[in-house]
Order: structure tokens, then C-alpha cells, then sequence
């Protein structure tokens, strides 16, 4: 039998048992194998991975494991560019574009109100939303780990806060997303980029106050929705003073629900 050590690094030990964290793991095989099937047997999902060295070596998830060999796996780092070092795919980890399983819906929502592309699936099973991310090029955001370990699925990201607010707050610092915050530019409903729209345009579907109270308007060419600076837009925009640290402007209808 031969044996290979792995050592896994900061929140990628969020996947291990207890015993297993911060400390060299033990990984016996008798047939070699490519080190992606090792990390995933052990509980990381490939796609939390952006650098693995094996003998302090720059490896790709193919590199097949001898005996004796020394891993070390790295989650993303946002800190610097190591971008030099990274073998295990041939293009980024990430792009700001994201693919969200129905458990998420509302962390969809909030994502769309600060402007990123969040494409949401509700009836989508793990095989749909695994071709969906690889077709599509998005981060596909979930809190399943199976889904993640899909051979499909090239950018993912297991979301470990339950709570839509900390998500949020999570998948901002995560994927370093506070420089380029585009609020209110999506539609909350289907994710389609909004448009400025007349108040002549839109008035005949407004209510008599928001008819008589508003002058400026956006419309969704997806669904069709109007949005407005509302009664809830003082709420959303605290919340994206969260992320950027000023208030915005910007009008629209209501927070997500």
C-alpha cells in the first residue's frame, strides 16, 4: 500500500471532520490516482481549489500521486496574485458571474440588487445546474457539496452562512466583490439589466400615488416589472452602504423578499 500526505489550508477545513483540521492527513492507496480524486475522497470539492502543491511543486489535478508525495491544497487568496503559480485549471477560478441553486433564492435577490449577474434555477436538478455553470461560465453557489464534486462544475463555491444577510456578506468578501458594485441596475425578479424608462412609458401601469409622487423610472424588458424609488428603497440602500460605504442614488421599487 502506498501513502501520501495532504495538508489542507485555511477554510478549505471547513470540509474536514474536526480530527482533520489544521494538520497532515494520511491518504493510502493501492492503485494511483489523480490528486483531484484523492482531495474529493477526502472531502474538499475540486472547485474550492485554486493551488495545489505536491513536493512544494505547482501541480494540475491530474498529476498522479506516488508514494511519499507531500500535498499541499489551497482555497482561493485574495490577497495577492499567484496567479504565476496556479496549474490545477487552465483559466481563473472566478468570474462575477453566478449560478444559484432554489435554496438560495433569496441570496439571488440581494446579489441582483447590487448589480452581479445571479442566474437562479428553482426546479433545476444537480445534473442541470452542473451543465448550466459549465455552459454559462458561472461560479455555481450552493450549499450541497455533492453538486460541487460533479466533474461538470470548473467554478463553484459551497456558501457556509444559513442566513440570506451573512450570505451575502460572505459571497461579498469571498470573491472580493466590494470595488465593483453596480446597485440597482437588475432586475430582483429575473436578473435582467435595467433600463431608464419614461414616465410616460410606464404610467398607465402605476399606482395613482406613485403616478403622482415619482418622475423617475426603470423598466425589466425581461418581465416587464417597473421599479421605482419606493418606501423600501431607504432600506436597500443601507444595505448596500454595507458593501461600499456611502448611499446610492440610484431608484428602485423594494428590498428582496
Amino acid at each position: 500500500m502506498s501513502r501520501a500526505t495532504f495538508r489542507f489550508y485555511a477554510e478549505l477545513n471547513d470540509f474536514l471532520a474536526p480530527e482533520r483540521r489544521g494538520r497532515d492527513t494520511a491518504f493510502e492507496f493501492y492503485v494511483p490516482g489523480p490528486v483531484k480524486d484523492a482531495i474529493e475522497s477526502l472531502g474538499v470539492p475540486h472547485t474550492e481549489v485554486e493551488l495545489v502543491l505536491i513536493n512544494g511543486e505547482s501541480s494540475d489535478f491530474r498529476r498522479v500521486l506516488a508514494d511519499g508525495d507531500r500535498v499541499g491544497v489551497y482555497p482561493v487568496f485574495e490577497a495577492f496574485d499567484i496567479r504565476p503559480l496556479v496549474r490545477v485549471r487552465p483559466e481563473p477560478l472566478r468570474e462575477t458571474r453566478f449560478l444559484l441553486d432554489g435554496h438560495l433564492g433569496r441570496l439571488a435577490r440581494y446579489l441582483r440588487m447590487l448589480g452581479f449577474d445571479s442566474a437562479c434555477s428553482r426546479d433545476a436538478g444537480d445534473e442541470e445546474l452542473a451543465r448550466l455553470s459549465a455552459v454559462e461560465r458561472r461560479i455555481l453557489l450552493t450549499r450541497d457539496r455533492g453538486l460541487l464534486k460533479r466533474r461538470e462544475v470548473t467554478h463553484g463555491y459551497w456558501v457556509r452562512e444559513t442566513d440570506p444577510r451573512k450570505q451575502l456578506r460572505e459571497i461579498v468578501e469571498r470573491f472580493d466583490l466590494a470595488g465593483c458594485l453596480r446597485p440597482f441596475t437588475r432586475c430582483l425578479r429575473c436578473n435582467t439589466p435595467l433600463r431608464a424608462a419614461a414616465k410616460a412609458e410606464v404610467a398607465a401601469e402605476l399606482p395613482p400615488r406613485t403616478r403622482a409622487c415619482y418622475d423617475e423610472f426603470l423598466r425589466c424588458d425581461g418581465c416587464g416589472r417597473v421599479y421605482w424609488s419606493g418606501p423600501h428603497h431607504r432600506r436597500m440602500l443601507a444595505l448596500v452602504e454595507e458593501f461600499r460605504g456611502q448611499a446610492t442614488k440610484s431608484p428602485n421599487s423594494e428590498t428582496p423578499d
